[in-house]
């Protein structure tokens, strides 16, 4: 038996969710997993014409979540072996080759980076918290871990940067990038 469409790609869960995103389908399911069952069983025990529930039945089967087989009269529809076992943090993690390179590994820093920066100097501090972390993030790449710089060192760094060295500097610190003790400024994270 082949793999379900769900597991296949990011198209086919998206196609799963959409197709479980209907009360109705739920109940289908639910009824179909106690017992195998034919569309007109369904359409009676759900109040509904056999077309709807035909129509429910084939999105069900398009993403794999059921399988049918002619008894008689009817088509039998019944879930597919495993088709519900798998939770919902194992469907978001499902890997799709080749996605992990196709995804910017930070967008967000990258469109930050790129608005403020322009042939390498900061064009303006940001006001926004999470766009100033983001450039103090890349300010104190500049720094060597661990290592003790006096103000004037720290200034000549971000002086290739912006010219407001004293508001980096106090940022720097607030953001938690550098620590300040007796005019000596140390980078504590990378």
């Amino acid at each position: 038996m082949s793999r379900p469409n769900y597991e296949a790609n990011l198209e086919g869960r998206a196609q799963l969710f959409k197709a479980l995103g209907h009360p109705a389908r739920l109940l289908i399911l639910n009824l179909i997993q106690a017992t195998p069952r034919h569309t007109e069983e369904l359409a009676a025990i759900l109040n509904l014409q056999p077309a709807t529930v035909s129509h429910h039945l084939a999105q069900l089967t398009a993403v794999g979540l059921l399988t049918s087989e002619k008894e008689q009269y009817y088509q039998m529809y019944s879930l597919i072996g495993t088709a519900l076992q798998l939770s919902l943090a194992d469907l978001v993690a499902l890997a799709e080759p080749g996605l992990a390179t196709a995804v910017a590994p930070d967008a967000y820093r990258d469109k930050v980076l790129a608005t403020f920066f322009r042939h390498g100097r900061l064009r303006h501090i940001p006001t926004q918290q999470k766009k100033r972390q983001v450039i103090m993030e890349k300010l104190v790449e500049e720094f060597e871990l661990e290592q003790d710089y006096t103000e004037q060192e720290v200034n000549r760094v971000l002086i290739e940067f912006h010219d407001d060295v004293a508001t980096l500097r106090r940022e720097l610190v607030a953001c938690h990038l550098m620590t300040r003790a007796n005019g000596i400024y140390r980078r504590v994270r990378a």
